[in-house]
């Protein structure tokens, strides 16, 4: 995954999701979100569909305010066109099969042209991925460059400029061998 420097929002997210305890679900003494209000107004949900849409399930009003449209329903992929919608939708997918984080840079742009950096966090929800139908993905917005740039348009198209898949944990394959001498 990602090593540079990521937003302190996004590595809020990312220590808070690694200390969720898989069995119980709770979590142990770490960092609290009412000690970041930015990052509660910045958190969305996208559940995956069986036609391989990514709805919205609900939004934060700043994603709300900065994407100019309430998101509920509607399909992330959406914000995403040609070939970085492809990776995008295997971006996801590797995040759900791995059961781990991952991380994108992209830029956002309004219909004006104008453009902002904004990284992306994705953290799975529930331990017991291949349990849900319609699996669900926690993940927050995260604005780079400050939002005056936009002049209060809304952005209507993602460019990919990086993506940091998550890294599996599995351990390394190891050769056994057996010896018989019958």
């Amino acid at each position: 995954m990602k090593t540079q420097t990521m937003h302190p929002n996004t590595q809020l997210l990312l220590d808070a999701w690694s200390q969720i305890d898989g069995t119980t679900g709770t979590r142990s003494k770490g960092p609290l979100t009412n000690n970041h209000p930015d990052l509660i107004d910045a958190l969305f949900v996208i559940e995956r569909q069986n036609d391989g849409l990514w709805l919205f399930r609900n939004a934060g009003s700043a994603l709300n305010t900065v994407l100019g449209r309430a998101l509920q329903d509607h399909d992330f992929l959406h914000f995403w066109t040609g070939p970085d919608r492809h990776m995008m939708t295997g971006f996801l997918d590797a995040v759900l099969e791995n059961r781990l984080p991952g991380i994108i840079e992209a830029n956002g742009e309004t219909l004006t042209g104008q453009q902002i950096e904004v990284e992306l966090a994705f953290t799975p929800i529930g331990h017991h991925m291949s349990d849900q139908s319609r699996p669900r993905l926690l993940a927050l917005y995260q604005t780079l460059t400050p939002e005056s740039v936009l002049k209060g348009r809304p952005l209507w198209r993602h460019r990919l400029t990086a993506l940091h898949p998550p890294v599996s944990r599995s351990p390394a394959p190891y050769l056994k061998l057996v010896a018989n001498n019958n």
